[in-house]
Formats: structure tokens, sequence, C-alpha cells
């Protein structure tokens, strides 16, 4: 029987799949959105969850118990002080997962992972100047 062997495995073994799902929350919230595959985005969805809830309660213990789980410190302050005060009013379902377009090389199916509250803005590509010849 397989009683209680759910869960996401991602072709991993524990530790590396752990150090994924950390350095992707930690990516999450810093950066807002990343694109990832669907298998991983909805992996990661409930840690991001849970993180933004230690974030809510704002106590020194949930501080210590985020940074024990995120790998930067500067994701913990922009957990604390960005991410967490946008969602004080709301209950769950802090993120969300958008199907994109097939990977290239090996045809995987990508998903964009972003914060409901994120409003996609286009960066304006910089025009490089022409080197000049050396003389």
């Amino acid at each position: 029987m397989r009683h209680n062997k759910g869960g996401f495995k991602l072709g991993r073994n524990p530790a590396s799949r752990k150090a994924l799902l950390r350095n992707l929350t930690t990516s999450l919230i810093e950066k807002n959105r990343i694109e990832t595959t669907v298998a991983k985005a909805k992996a990661v969805k409930p840690i991001v969850e849970k993180m933004i809830t230690l974030g809510k309660s704002g106590t020194l213990a949930s501080k210590r118990r985020a940074i024990a789980y995120l790998y930067k410190r500067k994701a913990v302050q922009v957990l604390f002080d960005e991410v967490a005060p946008r969602f004080m009013d709301r209950q769950g379902g802090y993120t969300r997962i958008l199907k994109s377009d097939f990977r290239k090389g090996d045809g995987a199916e990508m998903a964009i992972i972003e914060f409901i509250d994120f409003k996609f803005e286009k960066k304006d590509k910089k025009s490089k100047a022409k080197k000049k010849p050396k003389k």
C-alpha cells in the first residue's frame, strides 16, 4: 500500500529537492514572478503560501523560522517588509500559476508562478551604443 506517499518527487533525492524548493521560494519572494516547469511550480506554491503566512504574523519567532528556510536574509527582509503587508487582508491564495509554452530543449511544460497582485510591465530594451574602433 502507498499510504502517505504523496508529494512531488521531482526526480531528485530529498536533499537536492529541498534545496531546489528553497531556491525557488527565495527567488519568487525576491522577484515576485518566476518561470519554471509546471511540476516545480505546483510543488513550491504551498511553501510560498506558508512563508507569506509567517510574514503576516511578524513576530521574531516567525522571522527566525523564515531565516532558517530561506537562503538570503535580504529575501526575509523583503518578505516581512514588502510582500506580507500586501496580503494582510487576504486569508490565503497569494500566488497563481499560469501555464506558458513548452521548453525548447526537452519539451517540458512551463509555467509562470507569481503573486496575485503582481502587475507585469515590459522593460524597455536598452540600445547598445556601437563601440568606436581603436586607433
